[in-house]
């Protein structure tokens, strides 16, 4: 297994569009998104975000991510996360976040990178954990389905050890 990354373009977005496998995974990556997921919703996101990123699994596009907050020299938030069906569980997440705190490192100098994860996505959370994020708090969301749901935020440092 080859891992890359790169920009995201335009052509990116109809492979893009369809990692969402219903309404619940489009939630936890794009909650003002409405399934299903179109171009048109995917493309609005990257306008008004940073950072938008394909990670490729042996040349194919298996992985996207953004930066939906940057404030240069303090932090980067994370956003719109997403791996391909066919490639889950083969390292993609981790490898994608870990090429956008690179990113967040080099062209924002961040200092921390936020995320946010809904409380049904435990394989989020998981992962965040093991990758070294902390709890920082838990906010009130409504779910698609109109119910509450909690917003668990996390923060992890990109400042080397001293």
């Amino acid at each position: 297994m080859q891992f890359q990354h790169r920009p995201a373009s335009a052509q990116d977005l109809d492979e893009v569009v369809r990692f969402p496998q219903d309404a619940d995974e489009l939630f936890f990556a794009y909650p003002k998104a409405s399934w299903p997921l179109t171009v048109g919703q995917l493309a609005a996101a990257m306008a008004e975000r940073r950072g938008s990123t394909v990670a490729l699994l042996d040349g194919r596009v298996a992985g996207f991510a953004n930066f939906y907050q940057w404030q240069h020299g303090d932090y980067c938030a994370l956003g719109n996360v997403m791996v391909a069906p066919w490639a889950r569980r083969q390292g993609v997440a981790q490898y994608l976040i870990e090429a956008m705190e690179r990113l967040a490192i080099e062209q924002y100098k961040a200092r921390l990178m936020k995320v946010s994860c809904f409380n049904a996505n435990a394989g989020g959370l998981l992962l965040y954990s093991r990758l070294g994020y902390q709890p920082s708090g838990i906010v009130e969301r409504l779910g698609p389905d109109g119910r509450r749901v909690a917003l668990v935020q996390l923060d992890k440092s990109l400042e080397p050890a001293q």
